[in-house]
């Protein structure tokens, strides 16, 4: 197994047992008077419920030159046969297109965009960079979802992200009802790392990004967790988006319903945060997956 042998691993996982720890780092690493578009008041709830909202963080027509984009990549057949693209196993048709800021001048914008990464830099507290970009397609009709998990666990374990300084923003590019898949996390449970049982498979990531297995919290944990914490299941109008702290458990459910629901998923590290080696496993995921370039956003 490959560790950091400089950096002291704050949160274990991937062991013979399920070991909860507390939380080591803050949620909002920004002092107060930290320049940035989002609210005191906000940064609070972001700090206590591990998410914030927004009603509406693009506008429809930017919305309809995201989609636009979106269908171009999808349609793409160079697209497709990237390694970067990841297909349903069922319908073999493409569930997300990761690195999409790299391969696409429109969601690179958008990543640059200050309403964007300004509120990212506001809340990490320093300068950013992208660790994880992608588009998520989930077509009506039987599209997959994801199942209950923290991305802090994965990133750490398989990426080597030292600490929970991290930020993800999900931005809606459809209509999210409260039946076609949507997220859902557990409020409050980012105060809480669950490392997780089981030992990280070589390559795991090639299934993962399909169906995640390792790094999965047992049905006990994720009954006592949500008898704890509640569930939230966000809704909103394409333009809206959440922010959720990188500890955050959170899924959605399959989309069975004639309604498609398309997001922007950009995941934003501090640079003070760089990645080293995995903590949790035998070799490192690819860069398209766990940056490795950590040129901050400008």
């Amino acid at each position: 197994m490959t560790t950091s042998t400089h950096v002291t691993d704050l949160y274990p996982t991937r062991g013979a047992t399920e070991v909860a720890t507390p939380r080591q780092d803050p949620v909002v690493w920004g002092s107060p008077d930290t320049p940035g578009p989002v609210s005191t008041a906000d940064l609070q709830a972001l700090d206590r419920d591990g998410f914030l909202a927004i009603d509406q963080l693009i506008g429809p027509d930017e919305v309809t030159v995201y989609q636009r984009e979106l269908e171009r990549l999808i349609s793409d057949p160079e697209i497709r046969a990237d390694e970067r693209s990841i297909v349903e196993p069922k319908s073999k048709e493409i569930r997300s297109v990761f690195e999409v800021h790299r391969i696409s001048e429109v969601f690179a914008n958008l990543v640059r965009d200050e309403r964007v990464v300004g509120r990212a830099r506001q809340i990490l507290g320093s300068d950013v960079y992208v660790h994880q970009s992608r588009i998520n397609v989930k077509p009506g009709f039987g599209a997959s979802g994801f199942y209950w998990h923290s991305d802090f666990e994965t990133w750490h374990a398989e990426d080597g992200l030292p600490n929970m300084r991290t930020i993800s923003v999900s931005i809606a590019l459809t209509e999210n009802y409260d039946t076609n898949g949507g997220l859902m996390i557990m409020p409050g449970s980012h105060k809480t790392f669950l490392g997780c049982a089981g030992a990280t498979p070589k390559d795991n990531y090639k299934k993962s990004l399909q169906m995640q297995d390792a790094g999965t919290p047992s049905d006990e944990a994720l009954t006592k967790m949500a008898s704890e914490y509640g569930i939230k299941l966000f809704t909103g109008k394409a333009g809206s988006a959440t922010w959720f702290d990188c500890n955050a458990m959170h899924g959605s459910g399959d989309n069975i319903t004639p309604f498609p629901r398309s997001n922007v998923f950009i995941v934003f590290n501090s640079v003070e945060n760089a990645a080293v080696e995995p903590f949790a496993a035998p070799i490192r995921r690819p860069e398209f997956i766990g940056a490795r370039d950590f040129t901050p956003v400008k």
